[in-house]
């Protein structure tokens, strides 16, 4: 009889939000690092490929034709304008992986994750991470050392926009350290991934214990 833990599921779209400096990134890499069962969606791009970037593994690069041609396909879950490039999340390869039990990983921000849920939403698990308060998110900010004043204020009322959309997700983490933060997610996670609509291998396993 099967086991119970190798019983098939579909594959889960699990989003991470927060306003710049909350930890998200922080928590996805801690994430992926972990669980081998899940990893990071690929968006498409329009802008030029950097050094050491590989494609199909840091981005889907695509002239700006090819984008116009997905977006006339309806072949994104979601895509939008970002410093004069266009991103998208591709369809296809999540749609065939979810049959097959992957999960990805979106490091997306609310309009993201309200495109997404419209398209999909029995495959998406929305978490929202927040700090302990602004004034610590404004500390972090600063301690990156990495942004001017007039960044830090710019990324600092766009905190304030972000959370204001907190009631948009499933789940509300706050990051106050961030080992908990992440145990919390994993969490999240793990229970996703026991929903009964989730777990499509249930109905042969039961039948066998009731036979």
């Amino acid at each position: 009889m099967a086991d119970q833990d190798t019983l098939h599921r579909r594959g889960l779209m699990f989003i991470l939000s927060s306003p710049s400096g909350a930890g998200k990134t922080t928590i996805s890499r801690m994430l992926l690092e972990a669980d081998d069962e899940i990893c990071l969606s690929v968006s498409a791009t329009t802008r030029p490929k950097r050094p050491g970037e590989i494609d199909g593994v840091h981005y889907h690069f695509v002239d700006d034709p090819e984008f116009d041609r997905m977006i006339e396909e309806d072949d994104f879950y979601e895509w939008a304008p970002v410093f004069g490039y266009r991103y998208g999340t591709p369809k296809g390869h999540i749609r065939a992986g979810l049959k097959e039990g992957q999960d990805f990983l979106f490091d997306i921000d609310w309009q993201g994750t309200q495109q997404l849920y419209q398209k999909d939403e029995q495959d998406v698990a929305r978490v929202f991470i927040l700090p302990p308060s602004l004034d610590e998110l404004h500390r972090r900010l600063q301690n990156r050392g990495t942004d001017s004043k007039d960044v830090i204020d710019g990324r600092m009322e766009r905190a304030r926009a972000e959370i204001s959309h907190w009631d948009g997700y499933d789940y509300v983490v706050v990051n106050d350290d961030v080992q908990v933060c992440f145990e919390k997610v994993r969490a999240i996670l793990q229970a996703e991934r026991m929903k009964r609509a989730r777990q499509t291998g249930l109905i042969g396993f039961v039948r066998e214990l009731m036979a």
